[in-house]
């Protein structure tokens, strides 16, 4: 189910696949196919060796869908008979952004690790109430950051910077234009109350990925901002936001996302970033060469050795869906530790909280 064009079903699948656990030693659940990324995150777990068993979602069309892609898989009559089912391991969630949250909390309630679309939330409320449920179970509440967990130019970056190979991180830039297609949205897409807004949604990706290269715990939130320059239909959508950000440990951060990818780009987002170090930097196009060729997972390396271009695709595998398995089981943090989901998710949603809103006459819009 990989869809270029479409960034909403954008489903990766791994070629260097590494199994973390045997058949039937993590059965897991999917709750909530609101968004297409519960394929990818699926995808990811059943690579690494979980055993997707059943799919609730009040919608049949959807779970008949869901059911065709993994074939095998039962189709529950109701959330409960999945979340009292004592062998689930696991709940895999992307239901509407505002409501995810209350999913992830039943799932601890009942015993059971939480792996959710993000944005995992849509106020700060919740993350606090998550924060709370996590501290109280010792139970794993995972976020899908995927444009950096199931991209492996992504991957690749991290690790040679862990391997020292640009030195100290002092900045990173990132982009994140995505295409809209509104005539294929559901109406929750153009309520900011249900997705949370725009650097809370798809600025959570970048967010994540700055405070991953940077090493970094914490960040502040110096300025944000957003608009909605295309969406004369809806008056509260919002298309364009950036904002700039300072980490704990020096490292500096600008990042821009969009909904105005234009129709002639080979694939649904020209996602990049630019990691900036004391002795090289690292640019990743992650999704698409444009002009050149449409491929993804380039990643260019520059230091003091020279100029080098990697081609990451089906070489560098992704390792997080593995680590986090085996986290769940050992109680381990190695994937990523419940503060860094946690915090991504919250200066997210400190940006878009406190974001200037561009205003501009009416007759400007095209």
């Amino acid at each position: 189910m990989v869809n270029k064009s479409d960034g909403m079903n954008y489903a990766p699948k791994g070629e260097k696949i590494v199994r973390t656990v045997g058949e039937g030693e993590f059965p897991f659940a999917a709750i909530g196919l609101d968004h297409g990324h519960i394929y990818g995150m699926c995808n990811g777990l059943i690579e690494a060796g979980g055993n997707l068993v059943c799919v609730y979602d009040p919608d049949p069309q959807k779970v008949e869908q869901f059911c065709s892609t993994y074939p095998g898989v039962k189709a529950a009559l109701s959330e409960d008979e999945i979340l009292k089912d004592p062998s689930i391991k696991l709940i895999a969630g992307a239901c509407i952004p505002s409501e995810r949250y209350e999913l992830g909390l039943k799932a601890m309630d009942h015993g059971k690790h939480y792996f959710v679309d993000k944005p995992a939330f849509t106020k700060m409320d919740q993350l606090a109430k998550a924060r709370k449920k996590t501290e109280e179970t010792g139970l794993k509440w995972g976020i899908y950051y995927s444009e950096r967990l199931h991209v492996e130019s992504a991957v690749y970056a991290g690790q040679l910077i862990e391997e020292g190979a640009i030195g100290r991180v002092v900045q990173v830039i990132g982009t994140g234009p995505h295409r809209a297609r509104p005539e294929g949205r559901p109406e929750w897409f153009f309520d900011p109350e249900r997705f949370g807004g725009i650097l809370c949604d798809i600025g959570s990706h970048q967010i994540e990925q700055f405070l991953h290269f940077a090493g970094a715990k914490d960040a502040k939130v110096l300025h944000s901002k957003v608009a909605n320059y295309s969406f004369k239909k809806y008056p509260d959508f919002q298309d364009f936001g950036d904002a700039t950000l300072v980490a704990d440990n020096g490292a500096t951060f600008y990042f821009r996302v969009d909904w105005l990818t234009p129709d002639g780009l080979g694939t649904w987002g020209d996602g990049r970033v630019i990691i900036l170090g004391t002795d090289g930097y690292i640019e990743v196009r992650k999704y698409i060469d444009i002009g050149r060729e449409n491929t993804s997972n380039h990643l260019y390396l520059v230091n003091h050795e020279g100029e080098q271009h990697f081609d990451c695709s089906g070489k560098v595998g992704f390792p997080f869906f593995g680590d986090f398995i085996l986290d769940c089981l050992n109680g381990t943090e190695n994937a990523m530790t419940q503060e860094h989901a946690f915090k991504a998710a919250e200066l997210c949603l400190e940006a878009q909280q406190n974001a200037i809103k561009i205003e501009f006459p009416e007759h400007s819009y095209k």
